[in-house]
């Protein structure tokens, strides 16, 4: 159980392919319009249910509940010790190295 006021983030299906502009590219034409959302949860839920959430902007949005406290989970990659070094070597070229810091 989501209980009321909690941060949440919600789906919905804004416009179905059929709905969307003759102008689109194809490939756009083919999927959904869909909408993700985050805001505070107006009633308790469970995940998977049809809410209704406040945004931070106070506007009052309706949708699928699919997380609690949304988190961003991407980065920039792995470590690559290649790039560490055109680093250094970028200092040196630039100022002379660590010596003129």
């Amino acid at each position: 159980m989501v209980k009321k006021g909690s941060w949440v983030r919600i789906h919905d299906i804004v416009l179905e392919p059929s709905q969307r502009a003759a102008n689109l590219p194809e490939d756009t034409k083919k999927v959904p319009l869909e909408m993700w959302t985050k805001g505070y949860l107006m009633e308790d839920a469970e995940i998977g249910s049809i809410v209704e959430i406040e945004t931070i902007t106070k506007r009052h949005v309706k949708g699928t509940l699919i997380e609690v406290n949304h988190h961003y989970d991407h980065d920039f990659g792995k470590f690559i010790p290649e790039i560490l070094e055109i680093g250094i070597q970028l200092k040196d070229i630039l100022w002379g190295g660590e010596a003129n810091e």
